[in-house]
This record gives structure tokens, sequence and C-alpha cells, in this order.
């Protein structure tokens, strides 16, 4: 891992229009339109589709119920599908864009690329650990490097952040998603630049994963039974 270089000053800026700084961190969290066959697949092999789409809606909610309304960043929902940008099954919290097609670097890439000035934090909608704490750190880490990771147990991340000065980087071309890999390579699109590592999360992907975690992911799915 890269050696921390000397804490760098961010932009002095003043209020927006709308109120917010204009070079305020902007939090990204990346969702889905909760609809069953469509969302945590591969928990769905485990507890059926109606419980899986349950869970992801449930942990979503929470989460960004529980991020968003801290008022040291600006909360921004990435949507996918794209048609579901409006969707009443999302919740109301913060912004919302378009993730736009693409493999999950293409769409990573463009939240970054979308995002109004200062630094971006990144994460997904599966990790229900995440605590606000967590994004300030990262935000923190940002003030010294060019981008901050957060490790996953199996070999991914569950946040990813960048500086984007002077520019952005290339950083999820030609990257192998969901597997082991994922974190090495994205890392090694970043050779040369500073790169610092936060906390390790977990995330849902099966039911085993929900059995572990299901206080973090409200009470709507208490009864499901696991196996």
């Amino acid at each position: 891992m890269a050696t921390v270089t000397p804490s760098c000053r961010l932009p002095k800026s003043g209020p927006s229009r709308s109120g917010q700084r204009a070079f305020a961190p902007r939090l990204v969290i990346m969702v889905k339109e909760p609809r069953a066959g469509h969302v945590k697949t591969r928990l769905a092999a485990d507890i059926g589709a109606a419980a899986a789409t349950a869970a992801y809606r449930a942990m979503m909610s929470c989460l960004i119920n529980r991020l968003s309304r801290d008022p040291r960043w600006a909360t921004v929902l990435a949507v996918s599908p794209d048609l579901a940008l409006s969707s009443r099954m999302l919740p109301s919290n913060g912004a919302r864009m378009a993730q736009g097609r693409g493999d999950l670097g293409a769409r990573l890439h463009r939240a970054f690329e979308m995002a109004a000035p200062g630094p971006v934090v990144v994460i997904g909608s599966d990790s229900p650990a995440i605590v606000p704490d967590d994004i300030a750190e990262a935000f923190r880490m940002l003030r010294g490097c060019d981008a901050v990771f957060g490790p996953s147990h199996d070999g991914g991340y569950w946040l990813v952040g960048m500086r984007r000065r002077p520019r952005l980087a290339q950083a999820f071309a030609q990257v192998r998603w969901s597997t082991p890999h994922a974190l090495a390579d994205t890392k090694r699109n970043l050779r040369g630049l500073n790169v610092l590592e936060t906390r390790v999360h977990g995330d849902i992907d099966d039911g085993r994963d929900l059995a572990s975690m299901r206080a973090l992911v409200g009470r709507r799915i208490v009864g499901v039974s696991y196996r």
C-alpha cells in the first residue's frame, strides 16, 4: 500500500445558490429498484425472490436513511435501471441520477464523472453495517490521498472514493468484477497514485450473510427463515 503524503488543503468555497458548498463532499449510493427477480438473485436462491427483494428494500432504506441525514456531505442516489429514476419504490432521500448503461466499471466511472465538483465517495446498497463515521473517515483520508477503498472480505470493495484532481483517473477498466480480484485490479489501474484503504465491511450476497447481519436490515424481514 502506498504511504500517506502530507495532507493537502481543500479548496475554499462559499455556498452555492442551492445552499450546498460548491466543493462539498458528495456521497453517491448505487441502488437498484427493488423488483423481484432483478435484485439479490444469489440471496433469492436461498430464501426466495419475494423475501430477497424485501430484504434488499429494507437494507437499502435503512442505509440511505442513516447516511443521507448527515450534513457533512450531499447524498445522491445513482439509480438502476434508468427508467426507475422517478420510482416510488426508492427512498426519497437525496438527489437522484441514472447509472446509465455498461458494466459496473462504466457505471462507477459515470457516477464520478457526473458528480458536482469536490471529493466523491461511492458505495453500494448491500453493506448494511456502514455508518456515517465510515463515510466521514473516507472523506478525511481523501484530504491526503488520491483514492480510498473500503475492502470487502471477498476481494471486492464496499467503498471507493476519489479526489478527482487534477483529473478523474481511469480506475475501472478491465476489472474482474464479482471475483476475488476486483480490488487488486482496480488498484492496479491507479498505480503511481496515492491509494489508501479504510476498514473492512461485509455485504449480503446469500442466506448465510443475511442470517449473520439480519439485525442491521430492519424488522420487516425478521420472520424470514434461512436455510
